[in-house]
């Protein structure tokens, strides 16, 4: 149960600065840093700050609030009749947020009560500017939010406080922390650095914003060496012993690392310490990249009176002189502080730090030099709530209404606002933000120049930096920028093998032949297209040299030569058992059968063309069918004619009826049709599981040439196809030897022997060499040994009977082939 007690809220008064008006600006600022010759403010309420020194850079935005108010005051046309107040107050960096705000929320009475319906009350100020932090605002705002009461910060980054549901009456006058991450990534990209350190305060606006930094270099090749969190000293700046160690221990990893790029997340406090032991521990040569909370922070700059330390690059707001400012800001006013009424619940008027204008005195040519940057957007707040009130009021040139000022109407108008100041257009986008550039600047220390000189321009809407400068001083030997890369690029032709856990530390090696690399930022080669190869460390692939079996080969010469040969002599030999058909030499050797024999033997001659020249689906479809189909049919006639001559001088007269239905039923011719019809099976069989198309084979030996052939897998077909002729080319070398005591007319034993021992061989020798090889070799053995093969058929069956028929004709008749046939069975006998 939540109970809500109906009761005033009691709050301190806070009467550090505060000027009468009719309408009060709450002004929250820091002013808690160490520097020479200044001494303490006056707080009467904020008793925790009281030890605290002032800072310059607060104590000058201070000024830059208070100058803004004036300077509204005195211009007639803005707020005519009406003039601007302000209180402000130290919120002692993070300690005192809560008092200060409660205080602006209340009435005259420092009460602050609890409504139902805000929306007509009406809080001591009208607005708030401030404070610094990105932990303080979100603080701040959570009250501020619940009256609607507009809040603008001149300095927090914080992406958070994009969130309009969380902040809704929030607005800031500099570009969010995404922008200036993304400008110093931009500046390590620009000079080619790939390595780098990133330090950070140990609180929100470190964590934050190295979580950025992180996330924003997903997928950039920038590594970060390591990242340390710096200790928050004590109020006073002064660090406990371990902290005091562990700082010791974060600059010499800096000084002994490879990393010379250095990127300084912090807040200014955490930051008087490190510099001081980095000048202790003489660390130099590092490029120091500054977050815009120190890059112009005088104090810090003041500590390096020479480079030793290295360059200083950071990022800032663009410079914007405002006229009169620097006089005023060490203005001495003689306004006596009065003395603090003890009985009266009242403020006291406390305008002046007494000795504070001394003190920033001697800091107002530095601060003159590096132009008023973060002090514009103090002053820029300023204006915004007066052009707001302007809409509000209905102010012209007579004057300005009267009427009661409600936050949530003022938070309105300010959604609203749209004027120029000093040069620039000023309104605000959904977010709540304006659309403000950032400059790149570096740390100067001649005199007389710009201590902190710009050198480029970071666009937020084009995310790249303009005009970068040329004439940059790198406090190096030879006045170039440093080099911080963990590995240095590969040469063309080189990967880069990653070593460790970092993908910018890397080895370089040669790409593998066959592979190529052009690119000195990749981390594998290419692999070449299939018709192209590369040395080892090439850049880029050439095209392989494609290989065939080619006419013009000394080898391909030969093997034409001997089909044509062959084919001629085969023909010669059809031709002459034709006129001498009815002669009993041609019946002995198969009469009609020689004819089915020689015919397969003519195709395949003609065949011997199809291996050579560039592979086509034809010639490997022709390989394949046709050829291993005639090859067949020879050598199953052979077996038939072997067998047939066996049967009939041995076995007719031990097995007469078998021999009867052999001779009655054709069982030569049928024989034949049925190896033929096995071996058309296989073949179909063949071309439908393995395409007989062109493929690209690659030498093993010579990856530069590449192999047109038909399908690989072809050849399992054609090793499947040769072992039913391997099987036939056995049982015809059995019956020839078998065979070898007939009579002299019917014995071919020798030269069939002879020429199946050869194919059986032969095959046995391819089938071997076709299953190592992929070569070209392979095409012209393949051809060679079919060649070879016809020939020994041709000349080896057929050639001995031509001999007779042509020089022996008395030998074939039939006179003396009965006379050969009784002798033999007369020795038989």
């Amino acid at each position: 149960m939540l109970l809500l007690l109906s009761m005033p809220v009691e709050v301190q008064e806070s009467s550090d600065f505060h000027l009468s008006g009719d309408y009060l600006l709450g002004g929250l600022f820091t002013l808690h840093a160490n520097i020479k010759g200044t001494t303490h403010l006056n707080y009467t309420q904020v008793p925790q700050c009281k030890d605290y020194e002032t800072k310059v850079l607060g104590y000058n935005l201070m000024q830059a609030m208070r100058f803004a108010v004036e300077e509204i005051n005195n211009d007639s046309s803005l707020l005519p009749g009406l003039s601007l107040g302000y209180e402000m107050v130290d919120v002692c960096y993070l300690t005192n947020n809560i008092q200060p705000v409660l205080y602006f929320l209340a009435k005259e009475n420092f009460k602050v009560p609890i409504q139902q319906d805000y929306s007509n009350y009406l809080p001591r100020v009208v607005a708030v500017i401030g404070p610094d932090t990105a932990e303080s605002v979100v603080t701040v705002n959570y009250l501020l939010s619940l009256f609607l009461l507009p809040q603008i910060t001149y300095s927090a980054i914080s992406d958070e406080l994009k969130d309009r549901s969380r902040f809704p009456s929030l607005f800031r006058t500099i570009p969010s922390g995404d922008h200036q991450i993304e400008a110093m990534i931009r500046i390590i990209i620009h000079f080619d650095w790939n390595w780098v350190i990133l330090i950070m305060s140990s609180d929100d606006y470190g964590r934050e914003n190295s979580q950025l930094f992180n996330e924003k270099l997903e997928g950039r090749d920038i590594c970060i060496a390591f990242q340390e969190s710096l200790p928050i000293p004590l109020p006073n700046r002064v660090l406990l012993p371990q902290d005091s160690q562990r700082m010791e221990v974060i600059v010499t990893k800096i000084r002994r690392s490879t990393a010379k790029v250095v990127v300084v997340l912090s807040l200014d406090l955490a930051l008087y310490n490190f510099f001081l032991e980095v000048l202790r521990q003489n660390v130099t040569g590092t490029v120091w990249i500054a977050s815009e909370s120190w890059s112009i922070d005088p104090v810090i700059h003041s500590l390096f009176y020479t480079q030793r330390a290295g360059t200083f690059l950071g990022i800032t707001t663009p410079i914007v002189s405002i006229p009169g400012f620097s006089d005023f800001r060490i203005r001495k006013n003689d306004v006596k502080k009065p003395e603090m009424n003890k009985q009266s619940s009242e403020p006291t008027c406390n305008q002046e730090c007494d000795t504070c204008p001394n003190a920033t005195e001697s800091y107002n040519t530095i601060l003159t030099l590096s132009g008023e940057r973060v002090v514009y957007n103090v002053y820029l707040s300023v204006y915004i709530v007066a052009h707001a009130l302007h809409s509000l009021l209905d102010c012209d040139a007579a004057g300005c209404s009267k009427d009661a000022v409600y936050p949530w109407k003022l938070l309105q108008e300010i959604w609203k606002v749209n004027f120029t100041l000093l040069g620039n257009n000023i309104f605000f986008d959904s977010k709540g933000e304006l659309p403000l550039g950032l400059e790149i600047i570096q740390w100067q220390w001649e005199d007389g120049q710009n201590p902190f000189n710009s050198i480029a321009f970071y666009s937020p809407a084009e995310q790249r930096l303009l005009n970068m400068a040329t004439n940059i001083s790198w406090h190096t030997a030879n006045n170039t920028a440093p080099s911080s890369i963990c590995s240095k690029n590969c040469q063309l032709g080189q990967w880069k093998k990653p070593v460790g856990l970092h993908p910018c530390c890397f080895e370089c090696v040669n790409c593998s032949p066959g592979t190529y690399h052009n690119l000195s930022e990749d981390f594998e080669c290419q692999d070449c297209p299939q018709n192209e190869w590369s040395n080892a460390g090439d850049i880029q692939c050439y095209k392989r040299s494609l290989q065939y079996l080619e006419w013009q080969e000394p080898l391909t010469i030969i093997v034409v030569i001997l089909a044509t040969l062959g084919f001629l002599s085969t023909l010669a030999i059809l031709i002459i058992f034709c006129v001498h058909f009815q002669t009993p030499m041609v019946r002995s050797a198969g009469g009609r059968m020689c004819f089915l024999m020689l015919t397969p033997l003519l195709i395949a001659y003609v065949s011997v063309p199809v291996y050579i020249g560039r592979p086509t689906v034809f010639t490997c479809l022709y390989r394949q069918t046709l050829f291993t189909l005639c090859f067949t049919v020879c050598i199953a006639c052979i077996n038939v004619r072997s067998f047939q001559i066996v049967c009939i001088f041995k076995m007719a007269s031990r097995l007469p009826r078998a021999y009867s239905y052999w001779v009655k039923y054709n069982g030569p011719y049928v024989f034949v049709v049925l190896i033929t019809l096995l071996k058309v099976a296989i073949v179909v069989a063949n071309i439908m599981t393995i395409p007989a198309n062109p493929t690209i084979l690659y030498d093993t030996e010579n990856p530069w040439i590449m192999i047109l052939n038909c399908n690989t897998n072809s050849r399992k077909a054609i090793l499947f196809n040769t072992s039913l002729d391997l099987i036939l080319s056995v049982f015809g070398f059995s019956f020839s030897y078998m065979g070898k005591e007939l009579p002299t007319n019917y014995n071919e034993a020798k030269f069939i022997t002879l020429s199946m021992t050869f194919y059986f061989a032969s095959s046995a020798f391819l089938c071997t060499f076709m299953s190592v090889y992929q070569g070209v070799l392979l095409t012209i053995f393949d051809v060679s040994i079919t060649v070879i093969n016809l020939l020994s058929i041709s000349m080896g069956y057929f050639g001995p009977k031509c001999y007779m028929i042509l020089f022996y004709p008395q030998r074939n008749t039939l006179a003396y082939f009965n006379n050969v046939i009784q002798g033999y069975t007369m020795r038989k006998d």
